[in-house]
């Protein structure tokens, strides 16, 4: 429903239509409350404008944002980047981590060094996603994409990185990672 809309409307938009666009899939404020989607508060500047670029350019897929960024020139993109960007990252997880799961995840993340590109506290940086208060089902879904190879348009370092990790330890370091401010 939000592909016909977008595509109705991507000519005319305007900075503010472009944001309303990006809250109906990223949630308002870029929080996504919607499984599969990625909240887009928070991260860092240059990651959110390498991936609007990679879909603009059709080299990461991405069809339902597509109709949104084609056509956009790099000074909307910039601008778009810096309002997200801005934005305070807010997990839509509820409750603690789990005790059990949490130990995992540390000892998962220090031993494939997670946080000498995604920092210690997971926040990213410059071209590097955050992974603090991602959703967890988008966070296991995407480092399962990257570790079966099925990630289009992403850094191939993170398909290294995650060769031969298992399912659980992916959930493991989700779910902690999610849990994160």
């Amino acid at each position: 429903r939000w592909l016909l809309a977008t595509a109705l409307f991507v000519s005319v938009a305007s900075a503010q239509d472009r944001l309303a666009l990006c809250d109906a899939c990223h949630g308002a404020g870029g929080v996504s409350q919607t499984a599969g989607t990625p909240s887009i508060a928070g991260q860092p500047k240059l990651f959110i404008e390498n991936q609007l670029v990679l879909i603009r350019e059709e080299l990461r897929p991405s069809p339902q944002k597509l109709p949104v960024v084609k056509g956009m020139n790099d000074a909307e993109i910039t601008r778009l980047a810096e309002h997200f960007s801005k934005l305070p990252a807010k997990s839509a997880e509820t409750g603690q981590a789990d005790p059990i799961l949490a130990q995992r995840a540390i000892e998962r993340a220090r031993v494939l060094h997670c946080g000498v590109c995604h920092l210690a506290d997971f926040k990213g940086q410059k071209q590097v996603p955050r992974l603090a208060a991602q959703r967890e089902d988008y966070l296991a879904a995407e480092m399962r994409a990257y570790r079966d190879n099925r990630r289009k348009g992403g850094d191939t370092i993170m398909a290294a990185a995650l060769y031969g990790v298992s399912d659980a330890d992916i959930d493991a370091l989700a779910h902690f990672m999610s849990r994160l401010p």
